[in-house]
């Protein structure tokens, strides 16, 4: 069996899509020693990395692939199918929701069976999620693609339960059978890091928020948490933000100034892999104030650390967090705060979320995310008579 994964969704700075597809390229052929894998690069500096920070240069039934356009392009759709054609592919795996449509026929199987990933349908369920973003301003177009696409995959893989019931929903599968919740691991560069020494409750706690400025992210809320933490509860903590800047979304910097809080949020830009465990390793808690998450990969990473997590009861996060975490609803601002007051202020509290917080994360691994993946690779090959 032949398997294309499309490993264009890793970029130069290093997304959440992005460090999941280099996971799965380290994992699956270590698993799979039977299976032909072929990852598909369109830029040779991302493609030299993850050879390299995946080990995949000496793996025999490992091969890559480099074109000149990426998964958005108009020649992605024309030249892929001749492309897939061309190395014998069984199966394509994309590991967004963006795939070719001309190689796979609606409603019938083609001669490569499509399998694609699709995290979260969020610009689906909230116009407003990023009201500036492509998805946003051509939404009846996005929204279309989406549909087809739920027609044309033959499987669809996302991350947890409760984005698998959503995906039903919105790209309107006919076949939910074929939708299939495997859920992200934890890389082991978090869950081997040296843990968060134990110490008293600072004088002025650092909160740690990761991920980036989408309105959905819920991060003005976060902002009038700590306003209501320094005034109401007396805990004079700082907040880090840890993500790419973006622009187009500027309110919660005008709001931290509005609210007098300017000099007491740090903000960071991207950081790569080592720089993001020093900065959790460095933190007293990880706040995610999300208004929903497919899955929420920065929690877990940050409970594998050790770190205390407060986080919403959005989407998939109470599934995810399970017990280990403190939860209030995305709209609950008092809440919130009161919850970073409680994790902050109370040491038992505190080292009682870092060890249900550590079990927890170790529950969720690569291993098991790329075992699964195969099992779908192999139903999908004994459907077409593959060995």
């Amino acid at each position: 069996m032949k398997i294309v994964l499309d490993a264009r969704w890793i970029f130069r700075e290093i997304s959440g899509i992005g460090a999941c597809t280099r996971e799965l390229a380290r994992h699956l052929p270590r698993l799979d020693g039977s299976g032909e894998y072929v990852f598909l690069f369109s830029d040779e500096l991302v493609r030299d990395r993850t050879e390299s920070e995946a080990g995949l240069a000496d793996l025999p039934n490992v091969a890559t692939l480099t074109v000149g356009y990426g998964p958005f392009s108009p020649l992605n759709q024309a030249a892929m199918p001749s492309l897939l054609r061309s190395v014998g592919a069984d199966v394509f795996h994309s590991t967004n929701y963006m795939i070719p449509l001309l190689p796979f026929p609606r409603g019938r199987r083609g001669r490569t069976a499509a399998v694609v990933t699709v995290h979260d349908v969020i610009p689906l369920l909230f116009r407003d999620h990023a009201p500036r973003s492509r998805k946003s301003r051509l939404f009846p177009l996005y929204r279309r693609l989406m549909i087809e696409i739920g027609r044309r995959a033959d499987r669809i893989l996302t991350v947890s339960e409760a984005s698998k019931r959503d995906l039903i929903r919105e790209m309107r599968v006919s076949d939910p059978g074929k939708v299939r919740a495997i859920p992200n691991g934890v890389s082991d560069l978090f869950l081997n890091a040296a843990p968060r020494p134990d110490r008293p409750p600072p004088r002025q706690p650092v909160i740690l928020y990761v991920g980036r400025m989408d309105p959905y992210k819920n991060l003005e809320m976060l902002v009038r948490a700590l306003d209501l933490l320094r005034r109401v509860h007396q805990v004079p903590a700082t907040l880090k933000i840890v993500g790419p800047p973006d622009q187009r979304y500027t309110g919660t910097s005008r709001l931290a100034r509005d609210l007098g809080l300017a000099d007491r949020i740090r903000w960071t830009g991207y950081l790569s892999d080592d720089a993001l465990v020093d900065a959790y390793r460095q933190a007293d808690i990880l706040a995610h104030p999300s208004r929903y998450e497919g899955f929420g990969l920065q929690v877990i990473e940050a409970m594998a650390i050790g770190l205390p997590v407060v986080c919403t009861d959005a989407g998939a996060l109470p599934e995810i967090t399970g017990e280990a975490a403190i939860r209030t609803s995305p709209t609950d601002t008092p809440g919130f705060a009161a919850a970073l007051a409680r994790a902050l202020t109370q040491p038992a509290l505190a080292k009682s979320m870092i060890e249900a917080g550590r079990r927890r994360a170790a529950a969720f691994t690569w291993r098991k995310a790329a075992a699964a993946t195969i099992e779908v690779y192999r139903e999908l090959a004994a459907e077409a008579g593959v060995k």
